[in-house]
C-alpha cells in the first residue's frame, strides 16, 4: 500500500492550502511543493523534471486535495519551480514532454477532457516553442479523437498517437448479454506533424481477438459494454513506439502484452507476455497492466525494451475493485531473442516505499544510463543508477495536498526557455523596509537580477544593487525606504541583458494570517497514516 506521507515520525502541518504564499511576484501561482524523500545525489542525470500532476481525489465542501493548480510543470531536483504551465495548457493536460521538431526544441502536452472512471481522455496535442508560444495543435485523422495516452515524435517529423474508438459488435461469444454491444477498437495513427496527414493506421479488432483480454466483459472492470461510454476496453493501448525498420511497438495494458506490428501491412510480428506470448517469459520478467513500452536497442536477433510494470489494475477515481499481480509496481528492462524465442529480465527498478500503482506510470532510460521511473497513480518519481540503486525520490505534493496526488508520466530533459512575456516584479514595504521580488516564469538563462529605483514619470533609473538568481524568485532588500517604484533587469551568464521588467510601485506587504489549525501525520511500523484534519471551526 502506498504510504500516505514520508515526513518523519510525526509532523504538524498547517491546514490551509500549503501551495499558497510561495511567490510574492506571482501570487497567482500555487504549484505543488515536491516532497523529496531521497535528495538528488551527484550522480543524477543533468536536466529538469517534466511532470503534470493532478488530484486523484475530488474536492468536497470540507476537503481540498492537491495539487491546487493541476497542470504541466518543469522543476529542478531541489523542488524549485522553473515553469508553471497552469492556465497556459488549459482544461486538463498530461504526457508533458520536451522534444525536437524540425531541428528546434519544443514542448508538447495532451490537452483536453479527462475521464478518471475509465482512464480515457479526448482532446488534442498542443506544441509550444522555447518561448512558450503555441505553434501547432495536432488532432487525429479519419474522423477520430486523440486520446490522452500517447504522443511520441519520430525522427523530428512525425507523431504517434493512440485512439479509443467505441464500436458496436456482437459480444455474446465473450460472455456478454445481448444488451452489451460496445467494445473499444484500440487504434494507433502516425501523423505528419506539419500537415496532420495520416501516414499509418492500425486497429486492434482487425488483428487481435477479444480472447486475449485479461479482464472479461463481466463484471465490468474494463467496461461493461452497455453504451459507447462504457465500452469494453479489452486491449487498451497506452503507448506506441517505432523502430528504424519502420515497425511499431505497442503496449496493450488490458491484455498484459507488448505487440510488435509490421509497419507495412499491420500484421503482428511477435507478442511478449499475455495469453498468447511468442516468447518464453521467466517469472521475473513477467508484467501486467503495464505502461510506456519503448525500444532501447536492437541488434542481430535481440531487441531490448523498457516498460513500466504496474502489476495492478483499478480506476483512477478509486471506484470498483482492484486486481494485483505482484506486491509492487516496477520499472523493467527486458531483452527478447527472436531466434531462441526467449525473454530475459535485464534489470528491474523497485520502489523505495513499496508503491503499487493501479494506473499510469512510465520508465525513461536516460543518456547517462540512469533510469527515471514515475509511479503513476502513486504520485511519485525515482531516479536510479543502472544497477537499481535509487539516487532521487520525490512525491508530487506535500502535506495534506499530497494525499492522492497522481501523475501519468514523468521525464527528465535538458531545456532552454526564454519566455516572450516580460518578467514579473513587485515591491513590498514592511516594518523592516522595502524588498523587491522578481521572477520570470519559464526562464532558464538569467543568472543575475539588477534592480533600479524609478525616479520619475519619464522612467529615469538609479541602480540599487544586484542579486544572484538562486531560484524561481529573487529578492533584494532596499535600504532606501523612501523609494517609490522599482524595476529590474535580467542578465545572463555572459553579462548580456535579456529583458527588463515593468515598473512596480511600492505597496504594503500583506503577510499570512495566524494558525488555522493543524494536521498530525503519524507513522507506524507498517504504514504511514494521515489523520483527518480538525475542522477550523471546531473548538
Amino acid at each position: 500500500m502506498r504510504p500516505a506521507f514520508f515526513l518523519g515520525a510525526a509532523l504538524t502541518l498547517p491546514l490551509p492550502a500549503s501551495a499558497d504564499w510561495q511567490f510574492k511576484s506571482r501570487s497567482d501561482l500555487a504549484p505543488p511543493r515536491l516532497n523529496i524523500t531521497i535528495p538528488a545525489t551527484a550522480d543524477v542525470e543533468k536536466g529538469y523534471l517534466f511532470i503534470a500532476p493532478f488530484a486523484g481525489f475530488p474536492d468536497t465542501p470540507t476537503e481540498q486535495h492537491g495539487p491546487r493548480q493541476a497542470g504541466p510543470y518543469i522543476f529542478r531536483d531541489d523542488g524549485d519551480l522553473v515553469w508553471s504551465g497552469y492556465g497556459i495548457y488549459s482544461i486538463w493536460s498530461t504526457n508533458f514532454q520536451a522534444a525536437r521538431w524540425r531541428g528546434k526544441d519544443i514542448l508538447f502536452s495532451f490537452e483536453g477532457d479527462h475521464n478518471p472512471g475509465y482512464g480515457h481522455g479526448h482532446g488534442h496535442i498542443t506544441i509550444m516553442d522555447s518561448h512558450y508560444e503555441t505553434i501547432r495543435e495536432l488532432r487525429a485523422g479519419n474522423h477520430k479523437l486523440v486520446d490522452k495516452h500517447e504522443f511520441h515524435i519520430i525522427n523530428e517529423e512525425t507523431g504517434l498517437i493512440q485512439i479509443y474508438q467505441p464500436v458496436a459488435r456482437d459480444l455474446t461469444a465473450w460472455g456478454a448479454s445481448p444488451a452489451q454491444q460496445w467494445i473499444v477498437n484500440a487504434i494507433i495513427q502516425e501523423l505528419d506533424i506539419a500537415t496532420g496527414k495520416v501516414l499509418f493506421e492500425w486497429a486492434s479488432l482487425d488483428h487481435v481477438s477479444p480472447d486475449e483480454a485479461i479482464l472479461p466483459i463481466n463484471p465490468g472492470q474494463a467496461g461493461s459494454g452497455f453504451n459507447s461510454s462504457d465500452a469494453w476496453d479489452y486491449f487498451h493501448i497506452n503507448s506506441v513506439d517505432k523502430d528504424s525498420d519502420g515497425n511499431y511497438l505497442i503496449s496493450a495494458r488490458d491484455a498484459c502484452s507488448i505487440h510488435k506490428i509490421n509497419g507495412t501491412d499491420g500484421t503482428i510480428i511477435w507478442k511478449l507476455n499475455g495469453k498468447d506470448s511468442s516468447f518464453k517469459v521467466p517469472k521475473e520478467a513477467e508484467f501486467c497492466f503495464q505502461h510506456h513500452a519503448r525500444y532501447i536497442s536492437q541488434y542481430d536477433d535481440v531487441e531490448v525494451i523498457s516498460l513500466y510494470d504496474n502489476s495492478a489494475h483499478g480506476t483512477e477515481h478509486a471506484g470498483g475493485s482492484e486486481v494485483h499481480t505482484a506486491p509492487t509496481s516496477s520499472g523493467k528492462i527486458i531483452k527478447v531473442n527472436t531466434s531462441s524465442w526467449e525473454a530475459e529480465l535485464v534489470q528491474a527498478f523497485f520502489p523505495p516505499d513499496g508503491l503499487l500503482s493501479k494506473s499510469q506510470g512510465s520508465t525513461q532510460t536516460l543518456p547517462n544510463g540512469n533510469v527515471l521511473v514515475n509511479w503513476g497513480s502513486s504520485g511519485a518519481v525515482t531516479e536510479y543508477l543502472r544497477n537499481g540503486t535509487p539516487i532521487f525520490h520525490s512525491y508530487f505534493d506535500s502535506g495534506y495536498l499530497g494525499l492522492g496526488v497522481e501523475n501519468y508520466r514523468a521525464f527528465r530533459f535538458n531545456w532552454t526557455g526564454l519566455p516572450n512575456e516580460e518578467p514579473a516584479i513587485v515591491a513590498l514595504k514592511s516594518e523592516k523596509g522595502v524588498t523587491a521580488y522578481v521572477s520570470w516564469n519559464g526562464d532558464t538563462e538569467t543568472r543575475t537580477w539588477r534592480f533600479y529605483a524609478v525616479n520619475d514619470e519619464f522612467g529615469s533609473k538609479e541602480f540599487l544593487g544586484e542579486a544572484e538568481r538562486t531560484g524561481f524568485e529573487t529578492s533584494l532588500k532596499i535600504s532606501n525606504v523612501n523609494v517609490g517604484a522599482v524595476s529590474a533587469e535580467a542578465i545572463d551568464a555572459n553579462g548580456k541583458s535579456l529583458r527588463n521588467t515593468g515598473i512596480a510601485y511600492v505597496e504594503q506587504e500583506i503577510k499570512p494570517a495566524g494558525d488555522f489549525g493543524t494536521i498530525d501525520y503519524v507513522e507506524s511500523t507498517a504504514e504511514k497514516i494521515i489523520k483527518r484534519p480538525r475542522n477550523r471551526w471546531e473548538g
